[in-house]
C-alpha cells in the first residue's frame, strides 16, 4: 500500500503538474479529462459526455492526472469542491493506492465508516477501483486500485 498527496486546482492542474514533473524530473505519465469519463449513473447530465451537471468548459478540465519522479507518485485533478464551504483550491487529498480489487473495497468501507462518500467505489479509465471520501473527522481520501498501464 502506498499513500500518494493528490492536489486539487481550479483550472491549472495541466500546467501544475507540467511543472511539477519538470521541477522533480519526472515525467507526466496519465492525463484524463472530464470530458473522456463516462456519464454518472442516476444523474440527469444533460449529455452524453463526462460527469453530469458540468459545464462545457468544465469538461476540458483535468480528471486525473499523475506524475512519476524518482519512485514517487504525484496526483492531482481540477476538481469540484469536496464539501460545502471548503475551499476547493486548498484541499489536498491522500489517495491510499492498493494493489487489488478486494483490498481497495476493504479500505475503503473501513474509512467510509462513520464518514460521507461523496463517490462510490467504481471503475474509471484509470484504475480498476477509485472512490472519494469524507472520513468520520471530515478529512477527504481516495482510494485506487491503478491499472497497469
Amino acid at each position: 500500500m502506498k499513500l500518494i498527496p493528490f492536489l486539487n486546482f481550479q483550472g491549472q492542474a495541466h500546467d501544475a503538474m507540467a511543472f511539477y514533473a519538470h521541477a522533480l524530473g519526472g515525467q507526466v505519465v496519465s492525463e484524463t479529462r472530464y470530458r473522456d469519463l463516462p456519464p454518472m449513473d442516476g444523474g440527469d447530465d444533460g449529455g452524453d459526455e463526462g460527469c453530469g451537471g458540468m459545464s462545457p468548459e468544465s469538461l476540458d478540465q483535468v480528471a486525473h492526472c499523475q506524475v512519476d519522479a524518482g519512485g514517487a507518485v504525484l496526483m492531482a485533478a481540477d476538481g469540484p469542491p469536496l464539501g460545502d464551504g471548503a475551499d476547493p483550491a486548498a484541499a489536498t487529498t491522500i489517495n491510499v493506492d492498493v494493489g487489488d480489487v478486494g483490498e481497495a473495497e476493504r479500505v475503503f468501507a473501513a474509512l467510509a465508516d462513520g464518514g460521507k462518500v461523496l463517490m462510490p467505489l467504481g471503475e474509471t479509465p484509470w484504475a480498476h477501483r477509485w472512490g472519494l471520501l469524507l472520513d468520520r473527522y471530515g478529512k477527504p481520501w481516495m482510494v485506487n486500485c491503478m491499472k497497469q498501464g
